[in-house]
């Protein structure tokens, strides 16, 4: 089997920058290409990670850029798009049509593997655009089968630069209580560091090829309890309103409508209509059969959403 050489789409966000990290300490060269460079740079220094300038949404691209290479692996997500049925043009354009164009790449420049980022709950029939995106997305990384697919689905994802206990830590420094839609929600939010390792050993282990796997951490937390905790954790804990159904889809509505990128949308409330558990029933691999040991939020969190500049941890002590 040759060693691993992959191109890394979606690489230079979050998760993206956790499995590069890994992919060079196990000597894996990779490439990830980028709209801009900027967004990449924080991965220069990586030994065997290229960044280059590239539109990967144009198929002569996406063959240049995966001639040569053994595997693929796409990690491009969103959180938010335009509302349609069964979902807007930008979960079309992210979560289905460049999967599929990145597997016909995959076949045509000779490359056997792609590891595809889906999500726990991912159905057709699920209640949310992006639910409901990432199982077709999910069925366009299967659409040719000369290229092994392996998929995974995670539930949130925290550590280190994440945009979900970081966001609810710097909502509790600015506001003295939080107004929370999906309070009771179940969640098992899983380390970005074994999300990452997983693909790594995915990627080693050819037995990994046309596997599911769903992505869970060792606890299961109700969506109010990961507010307390990401409070608590940043010295800022604050009391929790629990919002009637009425009164959040106002408010995501209002969030909507405001500029820039919007705290809360009708579809991610939409998502929140099921949990996000792994479920017993369902017979996918988990983290367990690729040799993970599950890594505790507990012993993470804390380390990254604690105070660090003196007026924070001022705040802290005055409890503000």
């Amino acid at each position: 089997m040759r060693e691993p050489n992959v191109v890394v789409f979606g690489g230079s966000g979050f998760i993206g920058s956790h499995l590069l990290a890994l992919l060079a300490q196990d000597g894996i060269p990779a490439l990830v290409p980028t709209r801009h460079a900027d967004r990449g740079r924080h991965l220069t220094t990586l030994p065997g990670v290229d960044v280059v300038e590239a539109n990967i949404h144009d198929d002569l691209t996406l063959r240049k850029l995966l001639e040569g290479r053994t595997a693929a692996i796409n990690l491009v997500g969103i959180l938010h798009g335009s509302r349609a049925h069964p979902y807007g043009p930008e979960f079309r354009h992210a979560h289905v049509d460049l999967p599929r164009r990145i597997v016909e790449a995959c076949q045509l420049a000779g490359v056997p593997r792609y590891l595809h980022m889906s999500a726990l709950g991912a159905s057709v029939d699920g209640p949310s655009m992006y639910s409901r995106s990432k199982a077709d997305g999910e069925l366009a990384a299967r659409s040719r089968p000369e290229v092994a697919a392996t998929i995974f689905r995670p539930s949130v994802v925290f550590g280190p630069g994440d945009h979900f206990l970081t966001m609810f830590a710097k909502l509790q420094r600015r506001l003295p209580v939080v107004p929370l839609a999906g309070a009771s929600v179940a969640f098992q939010p899983v380390y970005v560091g074994d999300v990452a390792t997983a693909f790594l050993h995915a990627l080693r282990d050819p037995h990994s090829a046309h596997q599911v796997y769903e992505l869970g951490g060792p606890n299961i937390y109700t969506l109010a309890e990961l507010v307390r905790l990401a409070g608590r954790y940043a010295g800022c804990e604050r009391p929790i309103i629990e919002l009637p159904p009425a009164l959040a889809r106002l408010q995501a509505r209002i969030f909507e409508l405001l500029p820039g990128e919007p705290i809360l949308t009708r579809d991610n409330l939409d998502s929140m209509k099921v949990d996000n558990v792994l479920d017993p029933a369902v017979q996918d691999l988990t983290a367990a059969s690729l040799g993970i040991k599950l890594t505790p939020l507990e012993t993470v969190a804390p380390h990254y959403l604690a105070p660090s500049e003196p007026l924070d941890r001022l705040r802290a002590r005055a409890g503000r």
